[in-house]
């Protein structure tokens, strides 16, 4: 049996996973189903919490840099496109650590050639698929369909399922789990040249807890004040009948979906216009999974969204699977390529990011939408007779400490993984 660890999915959690057991001295191998990596989808955040861990990684504010930029505000705006809450993120704030926005392929990618770097072109299988496990005496045997249909095993001491919301892992080791779950939220996505709102680098929450926009840059300002704007447009609708199309992220037209945002119109922004000028659209339901009991089944472990699909309302699912892969490595470090690693790792957060799926679910920060709806209809002059100041922050204090990015907490943190930690033997 090979004292290796295999990681199914090579996705931004699978590959921080990979360059997490490197850096501890752990051999691994990737499989990924993907004939070929790719620069896909839009906009993505990383909170102070997960850009702390690519930084013990080795990964500088360069490689950052190139790939988004540093969130400095985290905006609410009301319909009426008067303020609801605001506040500073990343070093702004006083973290230790920025927050970047950033193009989630950019990133992706960016991941893989740093693993391809320091493990090597074999390090990573793509073409092939993960169809299943069988536990061994001694570790895992991972049943795989390569790239001409062929069926082959690999062993390892260890599986890990980074394999996303559709993950085979999760679905042998939970195979009564429900179905994908959609609340009745769609969402389009896109990126546009446009000039940054409010600052260069500001998220932007606006309308109601049912029909939003959010709006935000991935890259710096060019010499003309432009940057790659990501936007989301966003409406809840009936869900009875489940969804309804093929897939749950395709390609569409900014006509299919417009009419919803005519009435978007500001002195500081023109939603219709915004979306008008787009050079990409995408549309997907807004989905997740329920929570389920455990991410573990002795020498495999779930995690990202394999283990916890969130909705993107918090913007922290890739940054929970950053910090999944590192308290991983943790626990390997100190107790070795085992499954009693693994069990504590499910011990520390299944618990926690389970009631975090939940909260997401009800809206996360967006939250203070739905507590605005509830008691003006979303119409007010001035927020404070709405909402006091301190319900607001204390509303937000909570969701961060839910995300494990509570600022006091994070910056007296000790690192997840010492400097020059080495597991190096085995189980």
């Amino acid at each position: 049996m090979s004292d290796q660890v295999i990681i199914a999915g090579g996705g931004i959690g699978g590959l921080t996973m990979a360059l997490t057991l490197h850096q501890i001295g752990v051999a691994c191998t990737v499989i990924e189903s993907s004939p070929e990596m790719l620069a896909l989808g839009v906009g993505i955040n990383i909170q102070p919490n997960a850009v702390r861990e690519l930084y013990d990684l080795g990964i500088s504010s360069d490689d950052l840099d190139a790939v988004g930029v540093a969130a400095q505000e985290w905006a609410l705006v009301g319909l009426n496109g008067k303020e609801v809450y605001s506040e500073s993120r990343g070093l702004k704030a006083g973290y230790k650590w920025p927050q970047y926005a950033a193009h989630r392929g950019e990133l992706h990618m960016m991941l893989y050639r740093k693993v391809v770097e320091r493990l090597g072109e074999d390090a990573v299988l793509l073409g092939t698929k993960v169809l299943g496990y069988d536990i061994e005496a001694s570790g895992v045997s991972v049943r795989l369909r390569g790239p001409a249909g062929k069926e082959d095993k690999i062993q390892g001491r260890l599986l890990i399922g980074a394999d996303g919301i559709h993950s085979a892992i999760r679905a042998q080791m939970h195979p009564d789990q429900p179905p994908i779950h959609w609340g009745g939220a769609v969402m389009w996505r896109g990126t546009v040249r446009a000039k940054p709102l409010r600052t260069e680098s500001s998220f932007i929450g606006l309308g109601t807890h049912r029909h939003r926009m959010v709006i935000y840059p991935i890259s710096k300002p060019d010499a003309e004040g432009k940057a790659l704007v990501n936007w989301i447009a966003e409406v809840t609708m009936d869900n009875d009948g489940g969804w309804q199309h093929q897939g749950w992220f395709r390609p569409t037209q900014v006509e299919d979906f417009i009419h919803h945002f005519k009435e978007f119109k500001y002195d500081w922004l023109d939603v219709p216009e915004m979306l008008s000028q787009t050079d990409c659209a995408y549309e997907n339901p807004m989905i997740d999974r329920d929570p389920i009991p455990t991410w573990i089944d002795g020498p495999v472990a779930l995690m990202g969204d394999a283990a916890h699909a969130m909705y993107p309302t918090g913007s922290n699912g890739a940054s929970q699977a950053i910090v999944d892969a590192r308290i991983i490595g943790a626990q390997i470090l100190e107790k070795g390529v085992t499954a009693e690693a693994l069990e504590a790792y499910n011990n520390m957060l299944c618990g926690p990011i389970s009631e975090l799926v939940l909260r997401n679910r009800g809206a996360g920060p967006f939250g203070l939408l739905n507590i605005l709806n509830d008691r003006c209809g979303g119409v007010f002059e001035d927020i404070e007779d709405v909402i006091p100041s301190k319900e607001r922050a204390d509303f937000m204090a909570k969701y961060k400490a839910a995300a494990g990015f509570a600022i006091d907490k994070l910056n007296a943190a000790k690192p997840t993984i010492p400097p020059n930690a080495r597991q190096i033997q085995a189980g």
